[in-house]
């Protein structure tokens, strides 16, 4: 009895059975009413969470890895899972985003007003988060392909949610197109690694040498197939649709926990070479700057709220492969401060990431259950209205620019210590050209959110009288004040964010991990806690001086000057597209903008309108002009197709007999 006690407690078995109860909570609400049903998934979900965090916890700081063989007869070896530091240290946003979305759900998406859509959505849900649990614990290639593809389904049944409308329904072929595409080259790289080791179970870390060129194929297709779920660029085109059109607590999992799924595929996928290349850090280092710049570049161009936040996560995807790539730098040039300060802050920007942006989606989607629309050339003055979703909403977009006191400008300033650290360096001094580009990426993305939030909150709105905004329920202010506690928490901790990366960090290079003493860098941090500390402290001091003098002050009212007019109106406020215009023609040759600019004539010209609409370049100027191209091409194969069963038997003999050659 004691022995079954202690088997049940054991934490990786507490995070698979939380896991499994998370993809099951939706199934009550297929077979009762949709209220009833809503409320037993959303109860369920968070306490399986909040039972899995702890566990997750327990399991990052184990000093053993906790190992499964589940009893399956497929013929693909043995059907391990296991939870290592690295798989724990992914397991915490799973859980905690899973949560949070849950109980927002009951105010944003509530079954009493979404009787058609609400069963569907919550039960896909539920298995988009178990699957990705499950699949950071799986150590069978084929088992892993398998959870692959229930995560890559389930969110696309919650993309197209309302599927009612074509741009939605436009969104979900084109992830479904990039999410199979990804899955190929996964089973490619699957196969591949098989023939490699002689087995399906993924190799022990630093088992594999990426000396012979089957190593190179291998890193080229895990890299197709984990970068295009992760939305590393080129591979981001499902992104930013996928982000605007589904339902805002899915974008906030969708952006804060999938998208790492991919990333987690590749730090998983090098930690099995103990030789990597120079060559694959310069290409992953590359690849982020490039992601990060263009990515900001084109959330600035934005004027759909969802399109904004979705871009910037391409960007911040971008800063965590940039710093993958410094630390694989690091590791090739036998360099340890470097591999350890680009690998901690990668992976506290993953943890980071994993806070401020479901702050920002669940704060989108509080607007647009306020305002009706993501268009924010629309709004405006919201802050009067809705005072508890601006603050919040602040703190997210504080904490995404990389500002102290909160937590992105704490794994940004690790980067930047890597970088500024190769100054003396006799090897690869030309890293800290990536300081610039980081802070031009940190500039940008300020721009953005200043759009963003000047545009939606501030001024007066734009459209009065279209809506009617009000105040967030507790069950959707209540999940965005847990994150944008975690986000001052980390800038004003960060040893404490610090000693979750570590266990995490020595799993993936532990013989570079010995070779650094950590309390140096802790000892930095530990100063810039201090700083983060007096800055909150100066602002609350000053802020409570500013209300002393109002107080003590007359206050008179008295019109202010309206530069020649006599009443001031929507019309003469910026508009998100007008704030960002000089900005977005920096880099109009990438985002290629479609611009309407009507023709004036005559004295007194009639009314018209402006429009400048940024566009996907890689997906509506290459890729789909490339499947227009490839339709009439391949238009003979389809005289192949005509019904008649007796010529289908023969393609499926003559296929059997050249495989049979070609075996033999």
């Amino acid at each position: 009895m004691y022995s079954a006690l202690q088997d049940v407690c054991d934490p990786a078995i507490v995070a698979i059975i939380a896991a499994l109860f998370i993809g099951s909570a939706g199934i009550p609400g297929l077979f009762l009413r949709p209220g009833p049903g809503q409320m037993i998934a959303t109860v369920t979900t968070i306490l399986a969470s909040l039972a899995g965090l702890p566990a997750a916890l327990a399991l990052l700081f184990a000093p053993a890895t906790s190992t499964f063989v589940l009893a399956w007869e497929l013929p693909f070896g043995p059907c391990e899972l296991a939870i290592d530091p690295l798989s724990a240290f992914f397991l915490l946003p799973i859980f905690l985003v899973t949560a949070t979305g849950s109980l927002f759900a009951l105010g944003y998406w509530p079954a009493a007003t979404h009787r058609s859509t609400e069963r569907g959505l919550t039960f896909f849900y539920g298995l988009l988060a178990s699957s990705m649990a499950l699949l950071v614990m799986a150590r069978n290639g084929v088992f892993f392909l398998m959870v692959w593809e229930v995560m890559a389904l389930s969110a696309y049944f919650l993309l197209v949610t309302e599927h009612g409308r074509e741009d939605v329904r436009r969104a979900g072929t084109v992830y479904l197109i990039a999410t199979h595409t990804g899955s190929a080259a996964l089973f490619v790289f699957f196969s591949l690694l098989a023939g490699q080791t002689g087995s399906f179970l993924l190799p022990a870390s630093g088992s594999l040498s990426a000396l012979p060129p089957v190593a190179l194929a291998i890193g080229l297709t895990a890299f197709a197939g984990f970068g295009a779920k992760a939305g590393i660029m080129p591979l981001h085109i499902w992104l930013p649709s996928a982000h605007a059109n589904a339902p805002s607590h899915v974008s906030a999992m969708m952006s804060g926990v999938m998208l790492k799924m991919g990333l987690y595929g590749i730090f998983r996928t090098l930690t099995f070479f103990h030789d990597p290349p120079l060559v694959w850090g310069a290409f992953l280092t590359v690849t982020g700057i490039t992601s990060a710049l263009l990515g900001i570049a084109f959330a600035v161009a934005q004027r759909d709220l969802k399109r904004l936040l979705a871009c910037s996560s391409i960007e911040n995807i971008g800063i965590i492969t940039t710093g993958l790539g410094v630390a694989m730098l690091g590791v090739s040039s036998h360099n340890p401060p470097l591999a350890y300060l680009g690998m901690a802050g990668a992976l506290l920007h993953i943890l980071n990431h994993s806070f401020f942006k479901p702050l920002l989606f669940l704060g989108s989607g509080v607007i647009i259950h306020a305002t009706g629309t993501r268009e924010m050339n629309l709004m405006g003055g919201l802050g009067k209205e809705m005072p508890r979703t601006a603050l919040l909403f602040l703190v997210g977009s504080v904490a995404i620019c990389g500002i102290p006191p909160l937590n992105g400008f704490v794994s940004e300033f690790l980067l930047y210590l890597g970088f500024f650290s190769q100054l003396q360096a006799t090897s690869m001094p030309y890293i800290v050209l990536l300081a610039p580009l980081l802070a031009l990426v940190g500039g940008l993305a300020m721009i953005a959110f200043t759009k963003l939030y000047s545009s939606v909150f501030l001024g007066a709105a734009r459209k009065p009288g279209a809506t009617h905004p009000h105040e967030a329920a507790l069950t959707m202010l209540l999940p965005m004040g847990i994150f944008a506690l975690l986000c001052l928490t980390i800038g004003l901790a960060p040893q404490l964010a610090q000693r979750l990366v570590s266990p995490a960090l020595a799993a993936f290079m532990p013989a570079m991990a010995r070779s650094i003493d950590p309390a140096e860098y802790m000892s930095i941090l530990g100063r810039l806690s201090l700083f983060a500390i007096l800055l909150l402290l100066v602002a609350f001091l000053l802020t409570l001086f500013l209300r002393w003098r109002l107080r003590q002050s007359e206050v008179t009212a008295a019109p202010t000057w309206g530069c020649g007019y006599q009443r001031a109106t929507a019309r003469m406020e910026y508009t998100a597209t007008a704030f960002s215009e000089l900005a977005v023609s920096v880099f109009n040759g990438i985002i290629r903008q479609r611009i309407e600019r009507p023709a004036l004539t005559g004295i007194f010209p009639s009314a018209a309108r402006c429009n400048d609409l940024p566009t996907e370049t890689v997906l509506d100027r290459i890729i789909v002009p490339l499947f227009n191209l490839a339709g009439p091409s391949f238009a003979f194969l389809r005289r192949l197709q005509h019904g008649q069963m007796h010529v289908y038997m023969l393609y499926i003999f003559v296929t059997l007999f050249i495989l049979m050659l070609w075996a033999h």
